[in-house]
């Protein structure tokens, strides 16, 4: 007998794939335990990434122009004025902050005595995509902290800040990236430093990188002191300001685009690569 029938086949899933299922779910599972624990305390933290900003706008740009006091050169449209100058170097230092903290102060807590940091890596996931869940999970908290400038930028100065969006996709890619160099950053802070020594961290890294990281300035203008604007280009919030400068307000003065994402692009492979070995080294070893 001559039997041609089909004889239909079960469809199996790749054991691969059901791995990489597992793992998204690990992973989508930490993101929404620290979104649920981030919405518990979403006013507090509204109010921490805004302050800075909040100052800084408030003293340059409403109070010294109305006691006669300015920086920088203004156009007679106001195009030059600080308030445009020092609009992307805040939403870089919102990020930075913002990406640090998110993830260094954490791991202070998790990595001492208590070793709540075991709880974590007990899911099934590698450590090593706990330590990218930390990233990405900081680096969501930049973005806002970023887009929060915008309105305060908006109603605070004297002078109205003159922002002029030449693409949008590089305004975005900018952010991005730069809250996923700020959230490495802080893993490797986080990893690299005792929980006791976060606050000296800030005080002899934090602060010193953000005063020259082109935040108040453009970089062209560091031509006058040719030996800074070179060593400064180790500094990854020199490339988020600049960048955000080159999104948000293209007549200032910035660096190619091509090398500022290229820049943001190896500074996220090389503080990612050496946080998560330092976040491996800390919790298996």
């Amino acid at each position: 007998m001559n039997s041609s029938a089909s004889i239909p086949q079960q469809s199996e899933s790749s054991p691969v794939s059901d791995t990489a299922k597992l793992y998204l779910h690990a992973f989508w599972g930490l993101m929404l335990r620290d979104f649920r624990v981030l919405r518990r305390e979403i006013g507090p933290f509204i109010i921490r990434v805004a302050m800075n900003p909040l100052l800084f706008l408030f003293v340059f740009t409403y109070i010294f122009p109305r006691i006669g006091q300015s920086f920088g050169s203004t156009s007679a449209s106001g195009a030059m004025n600080f308030g445009t100058v020092l609009l992307p170097g805040l939403m870089a230092v919102a990020i930075m902050f913002t990406g640090i903290a998110a993830v260094a102060l954490p791991l202070s807590t998790e990595f001492g005595i208590t070793r709540e940091i075991d709880d974590r890596v007990m899911c099934p996931l590698p450590v090593a995509g706990v330590a990218m869940e930390k990233i990405c999970f900081s680096a969501l908290q930049s973005i806002l902290s970023a887009l929060i400038v915008f309105p305060l930028a908006y109603f605070i100065p004297a002078q109205p800040v003159h922002v002029h969006i030449g693409s949008y996709l590089l305004l975005g890619a900018v952010i991005v990236l730069s809250s996923l160099v700020s959230g490495a950053l802080g893993l490797t802070i986080g990893t690299s430093v005792e929980p006791r020594q976060i606050g000296l961290i800030f005080s002899v890294v934090v602060v010193p990188i953000t005063f020259l990281g082109c935040v108040y300035y453009p970089w062209a203008l560091l031509s006058h002191v040719r030996w800074l604007q070179y060593a400064v280009l180790f500094n990854p919030i020199v490339y988020m300001s600049e960048g955000l400068r080159a999104a948000l307000t293209p007549a200032l003065p910035h660096m190619p685009s091509w090398l500022i994402l290229a820049a943001l692009a190896l500074s996220l492979l090389l503080l990612g690569s050496v946080g998560i070995r330092g976040f491996l080294r800390r919790v298996i070893g």
